[in-house]
């Protein structure tokens, strides 16, 4: 009668979650004893709570994260565990290195437990309905048992970790640009007294990560490099990365890289023809050139970092591409009122298209007045005008509308409905990346105005313009 009455309270508890009678707890677990199940007193499970003391941690002290925490579980027959693992996999318990299947607490052969997550199951009641059905259908009892889950610091994730060391309230984040074996970090002034600490635990949980390194300044200098100060792992910044199956090696420390323009890469290089020309204004160590050169293109790509020039020559060569892309090493108003200007006129009197690629967001658009009056001889096939793609920070409320207007001064020439702006991506809060895309205008082209800069270097305004670029990684 006693074993009845307990699987009749069994019965009860899966239709009522402990957490809302607490007054019978100790009631309930009396009544599942007498069922006859292994069981331990039931209990609120208890979630993970960082200890303390590791509030403020400045150098890591793994051991400090150890905790013993109590956890769900079924006890579930061997012949149909897997079946059950799969129904359960929402419920699950899922976190780094911790295992979802353990032994049964009675060491028998035919039972294994499976480890549920606290969050989700409280209750026999905290099933989904498919779940319970698929448990009544493999005969496993919804009765919950309680195992103590021993937590160390390799079982935790990132996001636990900083959320336990930093200041309470303060803006906690593990997020990071992978590039290669590097991993980016733009962090704030807060974090910094942790910046250590941080990179040692982005470096631990990051497989591959052998290196992680902090922005220390915005874009200061003509060639959009940013300062790294190397927070934990090794100091090597040779990075070897692929992307849209082309493969890229460069020192990150001296170019610009950016993993999250992949899919504008890809975009515009899908929008070039075999046999077309692109002029490549600010080539970067090539994620625009080489694509370009592989799909059949004829590639003339530039920039005036050393660096950035060093490494576009040597992807040439590891794409097999050196034959395809012509690299030049210049300021790019002397790219585009040098070498392009001489190939232009051959090139516009052919039908295969001609493409001017200007990623440099933070001043591109005050490179168009290189175009003005560009050429001088106006016998040319006006259906085969170039077509320019480039790039702009904008914080403007209508940042399609800002761009153009930009593009539009530095132009001479209105732009408004002879042209397409593309949203590229949020580079911070108000910051928008766009890419205007037009015809250059054969009144900017072929015009008489003398008024453009025939300089070989940057101006100083724009090499100051450059620190706008902050947020650009």
């Amino acid at each position: 009668m006693l074993s009845l009455f307990g699987r009749a309270f069994a019965s009860l508890l899966s239709q009522r979650s402990l957490k809302a009678a607490p007054v019978h707890r100790s009631f309930c677990s009396a009544a599942l004893a007498c069922s006859g199940l292994s069981v331990k007193p039931v209990m609120e499970p208890k979630l993970y709570r960082p200890p303390p003391e590791v509030r403020g941690m400045t150098s890591l002290d793994k051991e400090a994260f150890t905790q013993t925490i109590t956890v769900p579980a079924l006890r579930v027959p061997t012949g149909v565990l897997n079946k059950v693992v799969k129904s359960l996999r929402k419920s699950a318990i899922q976190r780094p290195g911790v295992p979802r299947v353990v032994q049964d607490k009675e060491e028998s052969s035919d039972f294994r437990l499976v480890l549920l997550d606290p969050r989700k199951v409280s209750a026999p009641g905290s099933f989904s309905e498919a779940e319970a059905e698929a448990l009544r259908s493999f005969g496993v009892a919804e009765e919950l048992q309680y195992y103590e889950l021993k937590l160390t610091y390799h079982n935790l994730k990132s996001e636990e970790v900083l959320e336990a060391v930093l200041p309470q309230g303060q803006d906690v984040t593990s997020g990071f640009s992978r590039v290669g074996h590097i991993a980016h970090m733009n962090l704030r002034d807060h974090q910094l007294p942790y910046k250590n600490l941080i990179g040692q635990v982005i470096m631990d949980k990051n497989p591959g990560v052998t290196c992680v390194v902090n922005k220390t300044n915005i874009i200061d200098s003509t060639y959009r490099n940013f300062k790294m100060e190397v927070l934990a792992g090794e100091d090597n910044m040779v990075a070897k990365v692929k992307e849209n199956g082309v493969t890229y090696e460069f020192d990150f420390s001296c170019v610009y890289w950016n993993p999250r323009l992949s899919t504008e890469h890809q975009r515009v290089v899908q929008l070039v023809k075999r046999g077309d020309t692109v002029f490549d204004v600010f080539a970067g160590v090539g994620p625009f050139a080489i694509p370009a050169g592989r799909s059949g293109a004829n590639v003339l790509a530039n920039d005036l970092n050393p660096e950035s020039y060093k490494w576009l020559q040597h992807n040439c060569k590891l794409n097999k591409m050196e034959n395809k892309v012509r690299t030049f090493n210049l300021d790019g108003r002397a790219f585009i009122q040098g070498p392009m200007k001489q190939e232009l006129p051959a090139l516009l009197k052919q039908k295969p298209s001609v493409h001017v690629v200007m990623n440099l967001p933070a001043l591109a658009l005050e490179f168009l007045d290189a175009f003005r009056g560009l050429l001088h001889q106006e016998h040319v096939c006006e259906e085969n005008l170039p077509t320019v793609h480039c790039y702009s920070f904008s914080k403007d409320d209508n940042p399609e509308k800002d761009v153009v207007e930009r593009a539009s001064h530095s132009l001479g020439f209105p732009l408004q409905n002879r042209c397409s702006v593309h949203f590229v991506r949020n580079v911070a809060p108000n910051k928008e990346m766009m890419c205007v895309s037009f015809t250059l205008p054969k009144e900017v082209l072929f015009s008489n105005d003398h008024e453009q800069t025939e300089s070989s270097g940057e101006p100083a305004p724009k090499r100051q313009k450059c620190e706008e670029a902050t947020d650009s990684t």
